[in-house]
């Protein structure tokens, strides 16, 4: 394949995904719209969004990365089996997303209290990440593997798929759980 046809390739494969992220962003900003009246109940909340919605393409990325990698080798099937690589990164980016998700909210309560800034409960802070971090967790592995998966089959690079695949899932999702988890923290406290 010559570079230009190489060049084209990735355009093509890359340009409608590109252009769903685009509306999954701005419908993760319209629910961000949405969370502006929580801000007041749980200061700090602002604060956690965009590391919250950084850290989803950080963790999930890498899984994306790993079984795009897995998919060229030849190392996996792009099928929904039993495979011990695949258990094992899911797990580990499982692991990843979820701790994350709770050093999220010490880590920013910490700093607002450090700068004299209000600041909800920890437990609130916290309470919300986890809720929303397990949730996008979940979603984020079954869609991007899906998505991956179906991708291959159909002759695409997995490559071209799992940025913009992991940033609008985790936009979309990760605001959606997020106003979610907030409901629910609302309740129980």
């Amino acid at each position: 394949m010559s570079v230009r046809q190489e060049f084209w390739s990735i355009y093509r494969e890359a340009i409608p995904i590109l252009f769903i992220a685009l509306g999954g962003g701005l419908f993760a900003g319209v629910v961000l719209e949405g969370m502006v009246e929580s801000v007041e109940r749980f200061p700090g909340l602002l604060v956690m969004v965009p590391v919250f919605l950084a850290t989803r393409g950080n963790v999930y990325g890498a899984l994306g990365g790993r079984i795009s990698s897995g998919l060229h080798q030849g190392l996996l099937p792009p099928a929904f089996e039993r495979n011990d690589r695949l258990v094992n990164a899911v797990i580990a980016s499982f692991i990843n997303g979820i701790g994350i998700s709770i050093v999220i909210g010490v880590v920013t309560w910490l700093a607002l209290l450090v700068l004299g800034w209000p600041a909800a409960a920890l437990y609130e802070l916290v309470g919300i990440m986890l809720i929303a971090g397990v949730l996008t967790s979940v979603v984020l592995i079954f869609g991007l593997l899906l998505l991956i998966f179906a991708g291959y089959k159909r002759g695409y690079d997995p490559d071209n798929l799992v940025g913009p695949i992991v940033t609008t899932l985790g936009d979309i999702f990760g605001m959606v759980f997020m106003l979610l988890a907030i409901g629910i923290v609302e309740v129980i406290v």
